[in-house]
């Protein structure tokens, strides 16, 4: 299939980007480059061993969208575009909601203008809210504690509708848990713009030198060691799952179809933290602090349905995890050039 893949050039399009060529996949990159830095182009040619068509253009605009779509035989799509920091979706959620929100409906015109019917979206864990049970399942209900949340919670409805207006369409909607992670040779990985929204990329900073020391936000949660716990998985898998969601898409009578993508294992901070000095090789320097507000004790998947319906399961461990994120940080300290 030719796939367009809207945030190819992000931490998990690029790894999705690689294992979509590997399956034989014709790829088509659209990125801004908002969240994402121009060099991994040339590290994914190098990677796949062949050249990457990449369109660098914001979504939101309608023309190039539309243009796109007129101009190319497009089979499919990844949708990853779009921000992502929870943080600062509180600061600014008109931003958030403008740039998530009208990018989609960009996206999607287009798609429906021009034939094309089969779309996997990159949803999220925060649309299970800060009161599902653990491990969360897809028919739990749904709602978000923040603005980037709530964009995922309102794009998710909006795809179904699409999906009840027209049952021509083929929507996977994917949430997933904590990626984290880097490819195995160490050329690409995650590389955030700031200081750092998640576990993994600060622990690495500090490893590398780049920050002082982890805080660790709350040491009393009611579980084993008192701090957080969430389910962490490999951004391989990740990427292998949005790949056989793809494949899936294309075999199911189904218009929309929902799947976690998570280890159905929770970690903590801690034990993270504990495997990260595994790969290191010493430990780090971190402290306790108080609690982050609408932060929750744990979070993991039930991950069955995608295993039974996809044929997809996490295979990588903790370690695995942490060895492959030190390889890339250790080997490309300040991130991108």
């Amino acid at each position: 299939m030719r796939v367009l893949v809207s945030g190819g050039a992000g931490y998990i399009g690029s790894h999705t980007v690689i294992q979509l060529i590997a399956a034989g996949h014709d790829v088509i990159v659209v990125d801004s480059f908002a969240n994402a830095k121009p060099s991994v182009v040339g590290r994914l040619e190098a990677l796949t061993g062949m050249p990457l068509d990449v369109r660098s253009f914001d979504l939101t605009d309608h023309d190039k969208t539309e243009h796109l779509f007129a101009d190319e035989q497009i089979d499919a799509v990844i949708h990853f575009a779009g921000f992502k920091a929870v943080g600062e979706s509180v600061e600014k959620p008109l931003e958030y909601y403008e740039n998530n929100l009208v990018s989609t409906f960009s996206l999607v015109r287009a798609m429906r203008r021009h034939d094309v019917r089969k779309l996997v979206f990159s949803s999220s864990a925060t649309v299970y809210g800060d009161n599902a049970q653990v491990p969360m399942q897809e028919d739990a209900p749904t709602s978000a504690t923040n603005p980037y949340g709530w964009t995922k919670v309102m794009i998710e409805q909006v795809l179904r509708d699409v999906a009840e207006a027209d049952p021509s369409w083929r929507i996977a909607l994917l949430r997933y848990f904590n990626p984290v992670g880097a490819h195995p040779s160490g050329t690409i990985g995650e590389d955030p713009s700031d200081i750092p929204n998640n576990l993994m990329p600060f622990i690495a900073q500090v490893a590398v030198g780049r920050r002082e020391k982890l805080s660790i936000y709350g040491g009393d949660y009611p579980t084993p060691d008192g701090t957080g716990v969430r389910d962490y998985i490999h951004v391989e898998d990740l990427a292998a799952g949005h790949v056989a969601a793809l494949h899936r898409l294309g075999q199911t009578d189904t218009s929309v179809n929902t799947w976690n993508l998570g280890t159905g294992h929770g970690t903590s901070v801690l034990e993270m933290l504990h495997a990260f000095e595994r790969a290191v090789g010493h430990e780090l320097a971190h402290e306790v602090v108080d609690r982050r507000p609408g932060d929750i004790a744990e979070s993991y998947a039930d991950p069955t349905k995608a295993q039974a319906e996809l044929g997809w399961r996490a295979t990588r461990t903790v370690d695995d995890m942490c060895v492959d994120t030190w390889r890339w940080q250790s080997a490309n300290p300040d991130g991108y050039p």
